[in-house]
């Protein structure tokens, strides 16, 4: 059949690549951890808060997201997700990858130098061979470098993560949304690539389909044309009557040829009829592939839509968030001074009042050191007496004053003042008075 069509040629240039990923492990393992987080309590926390609990739940929240974080790293590596492209690197972690990227590109430069110098005697007397051995040795060990890279900074970003804020969080777990939408993306891109090629791959599998039909038709007729020469080369086989004679050797080696040709027809005919049914399974697989596969890119596009909107939202939640955080912070910061304040207060009266008092004993002292006649100490006590009584007049002056200007009751304060003397005299200026009045009394008179 001199046709540049046949079908049961194989193709042996197609190209296969096996991606071994445990899917569903990774995404059970993340179910469940968000599976966790459902607690009955919340109701209550919320109707008791107070400030000292919003930083509980604060905590709480960071630790959330660290696991998550953490999670979602691990989760990189399950699936095959490249490290440095979906985790916010600072600049160290990055520059351990770059460096390592740096040293293998330039390894590979040294070591081509290295093997195009011409292999002559004088090259080789100048260490050829041997940079060609040290070159391949630093490129054996700026690959290991390399591999080993993505590790490195992988636990020095873990490392860095672990005690950060939640302010870095919530910006490693954004910057992750954001890489997914691009993966998403790509893979969109990626299954509408293969889409095209299995819509070739159906126009293809239906022309084959064709043309494997009209192949078995000609065999077939072939075939009849076959059937209708050997009937007549056995038949002729039959009436020789010397079975010995040439003419009978002719006869069956024409009947035996005749036979092995329709054999070979009939093999072709199988062979085209299964290969036709084949296109047309193929037909159908190829049309219900492209239908799952538009709905899988349908799925993702509506995914990366609201995972794009909702990134863009979460971003000023997680801003107001942050915010919020910071005036919880700021609130109790000023809670706190404010208590100071008043212990401070609180001390600065305390120590205010201590001073007046150590004062009076002071002048009780001055008093006491003084040498006292007894006629004087009269003369003095009697003109304190007098004073005093003076002064309680003007007190009581004073209190109603007070009562009917402010609506004050001053007896209280008075009464007290005057009970740190239970000998204090009546005010009638009469008698010795003794105790602590007696510096307060006298201070204007021995001041003047």
């Amino acid at each position: 059949m001199p046709d540049d069509f046949d079908l049961l040629e194989t193709n042996s240039n197609e190209k296969t690549e096996k991606v071994d990923v445990n899917w569903g492990k990774a995404i059970d393992q993340m179910k469940s951890k968000l599976a966790q987080e459902d607690d009955p309590e919340s109701r209550q926390k919320i109707l008791n808060a107070t400030l000292d609990n919003v930083v509980d739940m604060a905590e709480k929240d960071r630790t959330t997201l660290l696991d998550a974080i953490k999670d979602l790293t691990d989760y990189q590596d399950e699936v095959g997700i490249m490290f440095e492209g979906f985790s916010a690197l600072n600049a160290a972690e990055q520059k351990i990858i770059d460096d390592a990227i740096k040293r293998l590109e330039r390894a590979k430069v040294e070591l081509e130098d290295a093997k195009n110098k011409p292999d002559t005697w004088w090259n080789n007397l100048w260490g050829r061979k041997s940079k060609i051995r040290d070159a391949e040795q630093e490129l054996q060990n700026a690959q290991k470098e390399r591999d080993a890279s993505d590790n490195k900074a992988k636990a020095m970003f873990q490392q860095r993560i672990e005690t950060a804020d939640v302010q870095t969080l919530l910006n490693e777990l954004s910057f992750k949304s954001q890489a997914a939408i691009q993966r998403l993306k790509d893979r969109e891109i990626e299954i509408k690539e293969v889409e095209e090629s299995l819509k070739t791959a159906i126009v293809e599998a239906s022309n084959n389909h064709t043309k494997a039909l009209q192949k078995k038709q000609e065999v077939e007729d072939k075939l009849e044309e076959q059937y209708a020469l050997l009937k007549q080369a056995r038949q002729a086989l039959e009436e020789v009557a010397d079975k010995q004679s040439t003419e009978y050797s002719d006869a069956l080696a024409k009947v035996t040829t005749l036979e092995q040709k329709v054999e070979e027809l009939e093999g072709l005919k199988n062979a085209y009829t299964t290969l036709a049914a084949s296109k047309d399974s193929f037909v159908h697989k190829h049309n219900l592939t492209i239908k799952v596969l538009t709905s899988l890119r349908s799925n993702l596009q509506t995914h990366r839509a609201k995972l794009k909107s909702d990134t863009d939202e979460r971003l000023k939640y997680y801003d107001g968030y942050v915010v919020a955080l910071k005036a919880r912070t700021d609130q109790e910061f000023a809670a706190i001074l404010e208590h100071l304040g008043v212990k401070t207060d609180e001390h600065i009266g305390e120590t205010l009042a201590a001073m007046h008092t150590a004062s009076a004993k002071a002048r009780q002292e001055m008093m006491d050191n003084i040498p006292v006649h007894e006629k004087v100490m009269q003369g003095v006590y009697g003109s304190y007496a007098e004073a005093l009584g003076e002064i309680r007049t003007k007190d009581a002056e004073i209190q109603k004053n007070f009562a009917d200007r402010y609506g004050i009751d001053m007896k209280e304060i008075f009464d007290e003042y005057y009970k740190v003397d239970p000998n204090a005299p009546a005010g009638d200026g009469g008698g010795e008075p003794a105790g602590q009045p007696k510096p307060e009394a006298s201070e204007d008179d021995l001041l003047g």
